[in-house]
């Protein structure tokens, strides 16, 4: 079984095609059994199915970087997107016909597009604009190949693709990103949320403190964030805000602000800045965000861990590529003699590939998103999705 998916929430386009190998087809679904709901449904249920074997053929991804001290405006990344788009789709084709051996010329092509079962968007959450361009995209695409259509929640997609590459079992979740911060865990059918951002996303904070720096957006604001921390060696107190299994960024964002602004008049005039009799820089800054809001993270994480007796944590979204992040979660989870999942930056930073098989497991089910119903939205919560798949 092949599917085609499409990401495109915020800065990143992807575009991806993967395979289910020995999974059980719509046909082999039980038919006393209704179809898995709507992501707001909560009375159906469906036999879990076994996970398949995966295959990716291909993973393609186009970045929208704006200049240095600014960000993405969700009118300029639209317009990016629906640049973009029908390049990497015809590229992913070509690339998947070359995968499985069906030639590079135009009748490879036809033959997974005839394979494919369904096209598979993000739903939601995300960038109102750029949301919407990538829908229209797979509305098109549907419709021009007759095939069928699935929405998908961009966090579900992050986590069921995070599942997939690490073989984790059953782990704790920590989602972090640019537009979300979350502790989550499974059960019943949900993917439960434990505690979340009471303000901004922990990717939000390291990308506005990028801009206040003018550090480049290319490749990534957080990327080059981590790549100066490893050269600070003061650590500044910044505020420190754990309230229950919650987290909040924007006092700390508030704060380190101040102290850039100060730096950069330091640094105009031909002095260093000082705190405490110490000279503080920026890579001293930026390694004390990270310090900071990191530590955060693997308390309520640890918590989390406690209060549902896991023993595995699985790091997904953009800013779980961090190094720095992957080891001070590691240290937590050595101490308790449990373990630390994570992927690589094909898997964490947002990708069509993850928006593929999340659509393609729900498609399993029995799932699928009819075409007057193929929205998208801005706030749609990992908690909202029935996940018929798993039992």
């Amino acid at each position: 079984m092949l599917a085609l998916g499409l990401e495109g929430s915020a800065n990143k386009l992807g575009v991806g095609i993967i395979e289910h190998l020995h999974s059980l087809s719509l046909s082999s679904v039980p038919s006393n059994l209704p179809p898995s709901p709507p992501p707001s449904g909560h009375s159906h249920k469906t036999s879990p199915l076994p996970p398949p074997t995966v295959r990716i053929l291909a993973n393609l991804r186009h970045t929208f970087v704006s200049p240095p001290g600014t960000g993405f405006l969700p009118r300029e990344t639209a317009q990016h997107h629906r640049r973009w788009v029908v390049r990497l789709v015809k590229h992913a084709i070509a690339q998947a016909a070359t995968a499985l051996d069906l030639g590079s010329g135009e009748d490879g092509a036809k033959e997974v597009i005839r394979r494919l079962e369904c096209v598979c968007y993000t739903k939601g959450p995300g960038m109102g604009a750029p949301l919407t361009s990538v829908a229209v995209a797979a509305r098109t695409v549907a419709g021009l190949w007759g095939k069928r259509l699935v929405g998908v929640n961009h966090c579900v997609g992050h986590i069921e693709m995070g599942r997939t590459i690490t073989s984790a079992s059953n782990p704790i979740v920590l989602y972090v990103s640019g537009g979300n911060t979350q502790i989550i865990a499974y059960a019943a059918h949900r993917y439960r949320i434990f505690g979340e951002t009471l303000d901004i996303a922990v990717g939000n904070c390291l990308d506005r403190f990028a801009r206040t720096l003018a550090i480049s957006n290319e490749p990534a604001p957080g990327y080059n964030i981590e790549q100066l921390a490893k050269k600070g060696r003061r650590l500044v107190e910044l505020p420190y805000s754990v309230k229950g299994m919650d987290c909040s960024f924007g006092g700390i964002l508030a704060t380190i602000d101040v102290m850039a602004g100060e730096l950069a008049r330091a640094e105009q005039e031909g002095r260093v800045w000082t705190v405490e009799g110490e000279v503080v820089t920026r890579e001293d800054l930026c390694f004390s965000l990270q310090e900071t809001v990191y530590a955060m993270l693997v308390e309520i994480t640890e918590r989390a861990m406690a209060h549902v007796g896991a023993n595995q944590v699985l790091v997904v979204g953009g800013v779980g590529c961090n190094e720095r992040l992957q080891d001070m979660m590691g240290l937590m989870a050595e101490s308790r003699g449990g373990s630390v999942y994570a992927t690589d930056e094909r898997f964490c930073i947002d990708n069509g590939i993850m928006i593929a098989h999340a659509g393609l497991l729900a498609h399993r089910t029995g799932f699928e998103t009819k075409m007057q119903d193929s929205t998208c939205t801005q706030r749609f919560r990992t908690d909202e999705v029935y996940v018929g798949w798993r039992e």
